[in-house]
């Protein structure tokens, strides 16, 4: 090649060189720019493919942790505690042997025999079985030990916790706990743990109160937020976010402990022995409607539970309890003559026949007999005499064939009946051809024995937040008067007869320096074939209330279908009834003679002054928002009455209590003690009020009373 030619081709390679330069410095220059407006578009909007980077960061830093809500307890009347919140605890045992401590001590299981050893004196576990079980195979992270090793308490845990086992730990769940056992089981009813898709895990209402409040118990869940590295170090100058998690509200109830237990007992006691399906036993205050005990069998934790509130959701015939109602319309509507007299045994009606339960009748006997001797041919008659219009009128009076809505109580069965033809509306006169719920019946007897009052049943006294504050008061509340305050007490006279007179069937009710006023009941249960037969197959009950004269407390008992009569039903009933009328009677009676000296209780605490005079049997009042009582509406060593009131100042803020059904005396001794202006009207006891409970109080306000007579 000669060197023209060579020349010729050093200029061309140098000027491609040169080309491919300017253009690789131009692509540079490109894709610079390209990336330098890309970052400044990034730096400037912090968005990538609309994905913010700062959120996305803040999300990737910042730790937010839930609070958790303390749910409310639930409380009888003395402010014991039947439901609160505890933890429930899985034992696990680590077995990975990489798990150290930063001193590098083993933080595993190491001594596994002797390890099982001890676990074996707190698990329902043999040694052998948790041996087994710290050999795993293949050596896992960790194991449990099944059930036996779950829902530990919190007694359990901490006993295992002091043996100071190597390589042992613990999950805790939340869980709430019964310290009361079988206590009114299906009304309180039960919480159990619930995690949701987020993996928080909270208490929730399954039946009876716990479900009923739910929401209020629940509370509302708190949260903390702050910014954290990978490592999990809090970020210097992170600023903490923290909302406070709202525990839940307290339900307080109308339960008198003494009273359940005994309750509880006696009803065992007859569920035991006398093997029947159910029994259920309700005591109601006459005055108020407050149930002071109530319980049934099955309950939450027996072999086979009952999940449902028998007083509510079970709809039955009543049998021949339903015949004090059928009386008051009879005397109430002016149908009834105690002397007459009728043809006992049976009776053709209607193209049917009612017979009574002695079949051969006891000849001509008078509807007063009728009523003592329980026969369903002299109610039959009754209920003829004043007619099926009058009777039905009665019926719904009484608050039949409608929900009675007790507040706490759901899923209400109202009852029902067809009501059509002779026969059927007779039938119904003796508790046979309508069905009711126990709420019913014990609301509707309850106006028997309050004088023609018919009050509405409550159980739950009162809500109150965690902060302290009332948020709900179920007050005393009169639903309707069916019956004249005559008819309830003729009515009375003729329940007397049938616990005192020759031929009564509740001779078995008489309880020892008290007058008990009662009806027995017995009701074929029907089914889908027709009435069940034979003793076995009978809803038994009881309807009793006492001092008959002026009635304080009222209590209903029903027996379904005992497999053992050896002791008759009525006996049956009667282990319930008496033992705990009687308990109540006495407490009642003390409480109202009893006489105490009046404690000096200045410049004590205001807990430790409560709990003196609840130690008395006497009711406090504080007033004020400070702690230590600085002044006593009663001055030390007086002599006063079990159940009085006693106001004591203890400074601060004032707040208006609730003084409804308070005396004149003690709202005088509030008004000079809040030195309040007071304009008092009527006479009685306080019924309105013109400063609103837990308002706030200041001197020199005027309060308005209006006082009225209670019946």
């Amino acid at each position: 090649m000669n060197k023209e030619s060579q020349r010729t081709k050093n200029k061309k390679n140098n000027s491609n060189r040169g080309n491919f330069g300017k253009w690789l410095f131009l692509i540079t220059i490109g894709l610079f720019s390209l990336f330098f407006v890309r970052f400044a578009y990034i730096a400037i909007n912090r968005d990538v493919q609309h994905v913010n980077l700062q959120s996305q960061a803040e999300r990737i830093y910042t730790q937010r942790r839930t609070i958790q809500a303390k749910r409310g307890n639930i409380y009888d009347n003395q402010g014991g505690v039947i439901a609160t919140d505890t933890s429930k605890y899985t034992v696990y045992a680590i077995l990975d042997h990489n798990q150290r401590s930063t001193s590098g001590k083993p933080l595993y299981v190491q001594n596994k025999k002797k390890t099982a050893r001890v676990l074996a004196k707190y698990l329902h576990l043999s040694y052998a079985k948790i041996l087994k079980r710290l050999n795993t195979k293949n050596q896992p992270f960790q194991v449990e030990f099944g059930p036996a090793g779950s829902n530990l308490s919190v007694a359990t845990m901490q006993r295992i916790k002091q043996e100071h086992l190597q390589g042992i730990d613990f999950v805790a769940t939340p869980a709430r706990q019964y310290p009361e056992g079988e206590f009114a089981s299906q009304i309180i009813g039960l919480a159990t743990p619930k995690t949701n898709q987020a993996g928080q895990t909270t208490l929730t209402g399954q039946v009876g109160l716990e479900n009923y409040f739910n929401r209020q118990l629940t509370g509302t869940n708190g949260m903390r937020k702050d910014k954290r590295d990978i490592y999990g170090y809090r970020i210097a100058n992170s600023k903490e976010v923290k909302k406070q998690a709202v525990n839940g509200d307290n339900v307080y109830t109308t339960i008198d402990p003494k009273t359940q237990h005994m309750l509880e007992n006696k009803v065992a006691k007859v569920y035991k022995s006398g093997q029947p399906n159910a029994v259920t036993a309700v005591v109601m205050d006459a005055k108020t409607g407050r149930i002071v005990a109530a319980t049934q069998r099955p309950t939450l934790n027996s072999k086979t539970p009952v999940w449902r509130n028998m007083f509510v959701q079970d709809a039955y015939e009543p049998g021949s309890t339903m015949k004090i109602l059928a009386l008051s319309a009879a005397v109430d509507s002016g149908h009834f003559d105690p002397n007459a007299t009728f043809q006992s045994g049976t009776w053709s009606m209607g193209g049917g026949k009612i017979v009574d339960w002695s079949t051969t009748g006891w000849g001509a006997i008078t509807y007063k007999d009728a009523f003592d001797l329980s026969s369903n041919v002299g109610f039959a008659h009754v209920e003829q005499n004043m007619g099926a219009k009058t009777w039905m009128k009665y019926i719904r009076r009484f608050g039949f064939l409608k929900p009675v809505n007790v507040v706490g109580m759901d899923n209400e069965v109202s009852g029902f009946t067809q009501f059509k033809g002779i026969l059927e509306q007779a039938n119904t006169a003796f508790g046979q051809g309508i069905t009711v719920n126990q709420m019913q019946m014990l609301r509707a007897i309850g106006a028997v024995a309050n004088n023609g009052k018919m009050m509405q049943p409550y159980i739950v006294k009162k809500i109150v937040s965690d902060s302290g504050k009332t948020v709900k008061k179920v007050q005393p509340q009169e639903v309707s008067r069916p019956i004249k305050t005559t008819t309830a007490k003729q009515v009375r006279k003729y329940m007397q007869g049938v616990v005192y007179d020759k031929k009564g069937l509740g001779h078995d009710f008489q309880i020892k320096g008290y007058r008990v006023a009662g009806k027995t009941g017995t009701a074929q249960i029907g089914g889908a074939g027709g009435y069940s037969k034979g003793d076995t197959n009978y809803l038994y009950s009881f309807a009793g209330m006492a001092p008959a004269k002026h009635p304080r407390y009222v209590m209903y008992i029903t027996l379904r279908q005992p497999k053992n009569l050896s002791t008759p039903a009525t006996k049956q009933m009667a282990s319930i009834f008496n033992p705990t009328m009687k308990m109540l009677l006495d407490r009642h009676k003390s409480s109202a003679t009893s006489i105490v000296k009046m404690p000096s209780l200045t410049g004590k605490s205001t807990d430790d002054a409560n709990k003196q005079l609840a130690s008395l049997n006497i009711q406090s009042v504080v007033l004020g928002s400070g702690k230590v009582i600085r002044h006593q509406s009663i001055t030390a060593q007086t002599r006063l009455l079990k159940n009085q009131r006693v106001i004591l100042d203890a400074g601060g803020t004032y707040r208006m209590p609730d003084i409804s059904g308070w005396s004149a005396a003690d709202v005088q001794q509030l008004a000079t003690i809040l030195h309040l202006k007071l304009h008092e009207r009527g006479s009685g006891y306080v019924g309105k009020q013109s400063i609103k409970a837990n308002d706030k109080v200041t001197k020199n306000q005027t309060l308005t009373v209006t006082y009225k007579t209670q019946q």
